[in-house]
C-alpha cells in the first residue's frame, strides 16, 4: 500500500530548510545554491529526510513535474526583467547558442567519449544530448547575483531560456534512434521548428489574451493570480499541443514584462507583481538546488571519481568548441567584446534539466547506471566548483580595463537617446501629435531605460559621480514632466492629488 507523505511537514521541513540555507550562506559567505545542494546531499544520506517525507515528495511527485512546476517561474521572472531593447540586440547570439551551439556540443562530446575515452557510441552520444543543455535555474541564479553587463547577462538567459527545447529534441532523436548512424537529421530539424515555433505562437498568444484581460482589473492580487496563470497556462497549453512549453512561457514573460507591465498595469500593482515574482523564483531556485543535493549520492560519485572527471573535461571541451566559433563569428558582428566569451564558456553551468531527463533513458539500455552516475557527477562539479569559479574570474577580470570604458561609453550613449527620445515626446506631445496615452507609455519606457542606467552605474562605480549624477538628474526631469494641468508629479503630490484625479489635502 502507497503511503502519502504529510504535505505540510513536507512544505514546512522546506521552507525552514531555505532559511537555514539563507542563515548559513550570509554567516559563512558560501554561495546559497551550494549550501542548498549540500543541505540536500546530507539530507539523503540522512534519516531525517524519510522522517520529513522530503525525498519520497522529490522522487514520487516532483520528479516527474520538475519541468513543468518548478522551471516555469524561474525562466518567467528572469524574461520578465529583460527590456525589450536589450533583448533585440542579444537574441540573435542567445538563439544560435542554444540551437547551434547546443547540437555542435552534443556532437564534439559524443565524439570525444567514443574515439578517445573509448565508450559505445550510442552512449556515448546519448549522454553528450542529456548534459549539453545549460540548465535554466543554475544560470539565471548565477548571472542574477554576478555584476556583469546587462546585455551579457541577456545573452545567457536567453540562451538558458531557449536551449531547453534543442537539448530535449536532441536527446529524444539519439534516445529513439538505437544507432547514432540513423539519426533522423531532417525529421529532427523538422520536429525542431514545429517545437519551438509552436511555443513562440502559443507564448504570443497567452502574452496577448493576457494583456487583455490585465485591462479589466486594477489590483496587486488579482494580477498576481493572472501572471500565475500566464506561467502555467502557457506552459500546460503549449505542452498539450505538442510545442515546447519552456519556450511559450520565455515569449510569454518577455511580452507581459515589455507590454503589459507598461501599458495596462498600474504602478502599485506593477511593484507588487515584482515582489511576488521574486520571492516566487526564489522558492523555485531553492527547490531546484535542493532536488540536485537529493539525488546526488556522493558514495557513489566517489567510486566513479575518475569518469565522471573525464566526462566534466569532455563537456567542457566541448562547451569551448561549440561557442568560441559563434562568438568569433557571430559576436563579432554584433559588438560583443572578445573578452566575454571566456565567461560565456564558464558560465554554460548544468544542473536539474539534466537530472530529471536520466529518468526518460529505459531500464534496457545497457549503460543507463554509468550514464545516470555521470551527469549527477558532471552536475555535482558544475555547481559545487563551476560557480565559484566564474565568480571569482568575475571579480577579477571582468570590472577592469577595457570594460570599464565601454561600459561608460555605453552609458553615455544611452542617456544621449533617452534625452533625445524625451525631447521628441515632449515636442509631439505640446503640438498635440500624440495622445495622454501615447506619452505616458513613451515616458513609461525611458522611465525603465533610465532606471537600467542607474542600475549600471552603481554597478560600474568607476565611470564616477557625473555620470551618476547626469542619469539621475534626467529620470528626475522625466518623472517631474509637467501634466497638461500644469502641474508636476511634485506639484500633484504637495496638494494630494492621486493617481486616479483625487484631490485631497496632504497631510503632513
Amino acid at each position: 500500500m502507497t503511503t502519502f507523505p504529510n504535505f505540510e511537514i513536507v512544505i514546512t521541513g522546506l521552507l525552514g530548510i531555505m532559511l537555514l540555507g539563507s542563515i548559513v550562506s550570509k554567516r559563512l559567505r558560501i554561495p546559497y545554491t551550494i549550501v542548498l545542494v549540500i543541505i540536500g546531499i546530507l539530507l539523503a544520506a540522512s534519516s531525517l529526510s524519510t522522517v520529513l517525507g522530503i525525498s519520497r515528495f522529490y522522487n514520487n511527485y516532483l520528479g516527474s513535474l520538475f519541468v513543468g512546476l518548478v522551471i516555469p517561474p524561474l525562466l518567467f521572472e528572469s524574461m520578465m526583467g529583460i527590456r525589450s531593447v536589450e533583448f533585440r540586440s542579444s537574441i540573435r547570439l542567445g538563439l544560435i547558442l542554444a540551437t547551434a551551439g547546443v547540437l555542435l556540443s552534443t556532437v564534439v562530446g559524443g565524439l570525444i567519449l567514443w574515439k578517445i575515452v573509448g565508450l559505445p557510441a550510442y552512449d556515448s552520444f546519448l549522454f553528450s544530448s542529456l548534459i549539453s543543455p545549460t540548465d535554466t535555474a543554475s544560470v539565471l541564479e548565477l548571472f542574477r547575483r554576478l555584476n556583469v553587463p546587462r546585455r551579457l547577462a541577456t545573452i545567457m538567459d536567453s540562451e538558458a531560456a531557449f536551449n531547453d527545447a534543442t537539448g530535449v529534441i536532441v536527446f529524444s532523436i539519439v534516445l529513439t534512434s538505437g544507432s547514432v548512424s540513423h539519426l533522423a537529421l531532417l525529421r529532427g530539424l523538422g520536429e525542431f521548428m514545429f517545437v519551438f515555433g509552436g511555443g513562440l505562437l502559443v507564448g504570443l498568444s497567452v502574452g496577448f489574451g493576457a494583456e487583455i484581460i490585465s485591462s479589466l482589473i486594477d489590483d496587486p492580487l488579482s494580477e498576481a493570480v493572472l501572471s500565475i496563470s500566464i506561467v502555467y497556462g502557457a506552459y500546460a497549453l503549449a505542452t498539450s499541443l505538442g510545442f515546447s512549453g519552456l519556450v511559450a512561457v520565455a515569449v510569454s514573460g518577455l511580452y507581459y514584462g515589455n507590454v503589459t507591465m507598461r501599458s495596462v498595469i498600474q504602478p502599485l500593482s506593477r511593484s507588487a507583481v515584482k515582489t511576488f515574482w521574486r520571492i516566487l523564483a526564489y522558492i523555485a531556485n531553492s527547490v531546484a538546488f535542493l532536488f540536485i543535493g537529493l539525488n546526488t549520492d556522493l558514495i557513489n560519485l566517489a567510486n566513479a571519481f575518475l569518469i565522471i572527471l573525464i566526462a566534466s573535461v569532455t563537456v567542457f571541451v566541448s562547451r569551448m568548441v561549440a561557442v568560441y566559433p559563434i562568438m568569433h563569428i557571430f559576436g563579432r558582428r554584433d559588438g560583443i567584446p572578445s573578452w566575454w566569451n571566456n565567461t560565456i564558456v564558464a558560465g554554460g553551468m548544468r544542473g536539474a534539466i539534466s537530472v530529471v531527463l536520466i529518468a526518460s533513458i529505459p531500464t534496457d539500455v545497457p549503460l543507463r547506471s554509468t550514464i545516470a552516475t555521470l551527469v549527477l557527477g558532471v552536475v555535482f562539479i558544475s555547481v559545487i566548483f563551476q560557480g565559484p569559479f566564474l565568480s571569482r574570474y568575475i571579480e577579477r577580470h571582468f570590472e577592469r580595463g577595457r570594460e570599464e570604458s565601454r561600459v561608460t561609453q555605453s552609458i553615455h550613449n544611452d542617456l544621449s537617446e533617452a534625452g533625445v527620445e524625451i525631447a521628441r515626446l515632449s515636442s509631439e506631445w505640446e503640438e498635440r501629435s500624440i495622445s495622454d496615452e501615447e506619452l505616458a507609455a513613451g515616458l513609461e519606457r525611458e522611465r525603465d531605460r533610465l532606471t537600467g542606467l542607474i542600475t549600471d552605474v552603481n554597478r560600474s562605480m568607476n565611470p564616477g559621480e557625473i555620470m551618476r549624477s547626469r542619469a539621475l538628474s534626467l529620470y528626475r526631469s522625466m518623472t517631474g514632466f509637467r501634466r497638461r494641468d500644469g502641474r508636476s508629479d511634485e506639484q500633484k503630490e504637495d496638494i494630494g492629488i492621486g493617481e486616479n484625479g483625487d484631490k485631497g489635502r496632504k497631510e503632513n
